[in-house]
């Protein structure tokens, strides 16, 4: 088998990634080595490998900074009206080669450091991943005049602003520590911290002069002069400012992450030796802030930190928010606007609720609406029109336990000037609907902010709804799903404010970026604009049955999984067949994900093969991979589990290489760079009705994968557009699901009928993968028999069935092949920057340009 091309020699051989100009290279090289010499302090004789790293970014970044004040400069003269985006997550991943990309720089920096004699590959992985979020696409936010998306989503969010020539701003939290580094130690998952900062940061500029106040605790005072909120504890942010580039439009914009700082007299009462001793130590209290991001997925949990990140990311950007607005241009007159009463025209704020870690704007939306109310000195009503106006809210998840909800104990002691203003509007909400539905107290107690119990309790996402000119779910069933269900009482009450806003990816990162040989497979037949215009993918169907296309995608597939093959082989010890179909599921484990149906499919084919030895098995590569929050403890066992089934079947003669089992460790941003273009089956089986949308789906779509899923979330609309026959869809509908919500799911009657699924459950409960603890797995064979929520055994039958289908299907390498042809040619919809479009100019009231700002005066730049 030929030695596959490594990504420098595709790059020499491919046009989508700019020119190398022989000036260029000539200038990347003596500013590489400027850097190395002036700001490393370096020469090459005492270099590290991390040092070059260090100058070729800062490099980079030079071509960055001219553009990037010639943005903001742009901004300030024009006053356009401005997004801003806040979540508590930002999963960029690395930024090095993203930037080169949009730079058009990568083939002039591959040359450079190549007759620097320096490797560009090993170079950009010492890189660490931001990997400021839990998960998804890097992209889940809130909008304050922006939108709310998830984990890899609010990376892709921000990339696709930038290069529609929006005026956007990121705003979010610089965590010390990101989401855990994963470790699997004996089969379980083991979480390390992740020092992404301890190296430095070359992406990022502090910005001390812009650092603002955050108050928390104190009491609230009401006298004549007006509410004052005194004696509270301050705590400083400090915001530190990262350019974002646009694909080739001179467009930079910011996202500015707030550290916590404590001030200079932070608890600083007495003056004797111990007492300020103490008093120096006590400022990490405050500082503590930012110290590391809360790991959950999917699970609210309503600690007094979570609060006061929320707290503190919003305070902080709606301060800076005000200052923008009150300090900008007309034309050529200079002037300080005073009256906030216009904010709306120029800022919209889109809170974002995502499970719980990252408010986007979602949660932290509730506060947004609170501590605007707080800013503005005008009467309530006035200030009330104001705060709708400007906000607007995603909601990113239907699951109950992950929506926040905040106990008013709690609020009170932490903010206690916001509880009452929340009051206040709950006050003013009720009374609307009262007069609107008389006598109907149950719809009130359904509607309120404030939830009885034994606990009364805020819940955020009801004020998000009353604060938000417009409500969106991030996936048409989702969007459907909320308004009939989820949010109903307010829907009937305010139907205009709900919209649906599908998610997208950037095809920048996530095709360009990642999957070289793909991306100029596709520029071959259709040009490259459908870069910037991802529906110019469906002019590939005219090209559906050309054997050349199909050759070249075939080509380039095997291409990749030969790459990641030798990276699997590198790092996880364990050679598999490349010529196997890789069957591949990552994303966080949780249930609902259902990564147990994947572990009962594995644990049949390993029956079947164990019995029928002989047979023309299609030979697979099942790799699983995801985190687990540290304290969900069915998570964690589903991982061992996995681990457990791998070692069993992995060591197994009579299988050999026609199944293996690999849990992918510490699944982040840069690993998924890896495998999506790799893989060949992506695994989207979520009980229908449970995934807001994914966007790993759309990744895996895009770079050539075929999908076998649920009808949820996007995977809907993935199969409206590329052709319900070209996905492998599988399992019960949402109104299926609903209708045995109501008749009761017995998963005994299928353990009992279904001889396949029972031997798997027994070999499980019997240790049969786990022989030196027999019981190991009781609480996984309990919850799948007695208590499971996602229906596991409900879709067994039928998913066993349609991965015959699939097994089928790969042995005629041609027919899948032309299958891939129409997934990739269904993509356009997927594409983030159709999503920031239809937010820019059905909830923001902005137009996308794809003008490109003009060049600044610096020559490099």
């Amino acid at each position: 088998m030929p030695k596959p091309l490594t990504d420098q020699e595709k790059r020499k051989q491919i046009s989508v990634r700019g020119l190398a100009g022989v000036e260029n290279v000539s200038d990347l090289k003596t500013n590489f080595n400027r850097h190395l010499h002036f700001t490393l302090v370096k020469d090459r004789n005492v270099a590290t490998k991390r040092d070059y790293y260090f100058a070729l970014a800062n490099t980079v970044r030079d071509h960055l900074v001219g553009r990037w004040i010639r943005t903001q400069q742009h901004y300030y003269e024009k006053d356009p009206k401005r997004v801003y985006y806040l979540s508590l997550e930002f999963y960029m991943g690395r930024t090095l080669q993203n930037t080169m990309v949009n730079l058009a720089l990568e083939n002039a920096c591959d040359e450079a450091t190549y007759q620097l004699g320096l490797d560009m590959e090993e170079l950009q992985d010492i890189e660490e991943d931001a990997g400021l979020g839990n998960g998804g696409s890097g992209q889940e936010n809130p909008h304050l005049i922006s939108p709310s998306p998830p984990l890899v989503l609010s990376a892709c969010f921000l990339d696709s602003m930038a290069s529609l020539g929006l005026a956007a701003y990121g705003y979010g939290i610089r965590y010390e520590f990101g989401i855990f580094n994963q470790k699997i130690v004996n089969g379980w998952q083991v979480e390390e911290a992740d020092d992404w900062l301890r190296y430095g940061n070359p992406w990022e500029k502090a910005r001390p002069e812009y650092m603002r106040p955050v108050h928390f605790y104190g009491r609230v005072e009401h006298t004549p002069e007006g509410v004052k909120w005194v004696d509270t504890q301050v705590v400083l942010a400090l915001p530190y400012d990262t350019p974002v580039p646009g694909y080739r439009n001179n467009v930079v914009n910011t996202m500015r992450l707030w550290s916590a700082k404590a001030p200079c007299d932070f608890n600083l009462k007495d003056f004797n030796v111990g007492g300020y001793i103490q008093a120096v130590l006590d400022r990490n209290l405050a500082e503590n802030i930012s110290r590391v991001l809360y790991p959950n997925d999917n699970f609210f949990e309503g600690k007094e930190l979570r609060l006061k990140q929320e707290y503190f990311v919003v305070a902080a950007t709606l301060q800076d928010i005000v200052r923008r607005f009150k300090s900008s241009k007309f034309g050529s007159t200079e002037v300080v606007r005073v009256d906030l009463s216009t904010l709306p025209d120029k800022v919209s704020g889109h809170p974002a609720e995502r499970h719980p870690p990252s408010p986007d704007m979602g949660e932290g939306k509730v506060l947004t609406i609170s501590f605007y109310m707080h800013l503005c000195v005008l009467p309530l009503s006035q200030a009330w029109d104001i705060v709708t106006r400007t906000c607007a809210y995603t909601n990113h998840t239907v699951l109950p336990e992950a929506l926040e909800r905040w106990p008013i104990d709690l609020f009170q002691n932490l903010l206690p000037r916001h509880l009452e203003i929340i009051f206040e509007i709950n006050r003013r909400h009720l009374e609307r609907i009262a007069n609107l539905y008389p006598g109907d107290h149950d719809r009130l107690r359904r509607m309120s902010l404030v939830e009885e119990g034994d606990q009364k309790k805020i819940n955020m996402a009801h004020l998000c709804i009353v604060g938000s000119h417009a409500v969106n779910g991030v996936a048409r069933i989702h969007s459907d799903i909320i308004k009939a269900t989820l949010f109903k009482d307010f829907y009937e009450v305010d139907p205009h404010k709900f919209q649906n806003k599908t998610n997208g990816i950037t095809p920048r990162r996530w095709l360009v970026m990642c999957n070289p040989g793909l991306a100029e497979v596709i520029a071959e037949r259709i040009g490259e604009d459908y870069i910037r215009d991802l529906g110019q993918l469906k002019n590939l169907l005219e090209f559906v049955d050309d054997d050349s296309l199909i050759r070249d995608i075939a080509k380039v597939k095997q291409e990749n999984k030969l790459k990641f093959s030798a990276y699997l082989e590198e790092h996880y010890k364990v050679k598999i067949n490349p010529n196997s179909m890789f069957d591949v599921q990552v994303k966080r484990i949780h249930e609902y994900k259902r990564q147990l149906l994947n572990c009962l499919h594995i644990i049949t084919l390993y029956n079947r093969i164990k019995k029928e030895p002989n047979k023309n098995w299609t030979p697979r590569t099942i790799m699983i991979g995801g985190k687990a929050a540290p304290g969900y403890h069915t998570a964690k066992l589903i991982i061992r589990l996995i681990t457990a089934v791998g070692d069993i079947v992995n060591h197994d003669e009579v299988v050999g290489d026609r199944l293996k089992v690999i849990f992918l460790e510490n699944y982040k941003v840069t690993l998924a760079e890896k495998i999506i273009p790799a893989s060949d089956l992506s695994e989207q089986i979520s009980t229908a009705g449970t995934e807001a949308s994914g966007t790993g789906n759309m990744k895996f779509m895009l770079n050539g994968a075929l999908t076998i899923g649920t009808m949820d979330g996007a995977n809907v609309e993935m199969a409206e557009e590329a052709g319900e026959e070209n996905l492998f869809i599988f399992g019960m509908r949402v109104d299926d699901v609903d209708a045995m919500d109501k008749s009761g799911y017995d998963a005994m009657e299928y353990y009992n009928r279904i001889p396949e699924l029972k031997l798997a459950m027994d070999q499980i409960a019997g240790g049969y993968f786990s022989p030196d603890q027999h019981d190991l797995f009781k609480d996984i064979v309990n919850m799948l028999l007695h208590h499971d929520r996602f229906k596991v055994f409900a879709d067994y039958e039928a998913y066993i069935k349609c991965q015959d289908k699939v097994s089928a299907l790969y042995k005629n390498p041609k027919e899948w092949t032309k299958m891939v042809i129409h997934n990739i040619a269904g993509c356009g919809k997927f594409s983030s920057d159709r999503t920031i479009s239809q937010y820019a100019r059905e909830i923001w009231g902005m137009e996308p340009s794809l003008e490109r700002i003009p060049a600044p005066d610096d020559p490099r730049q």
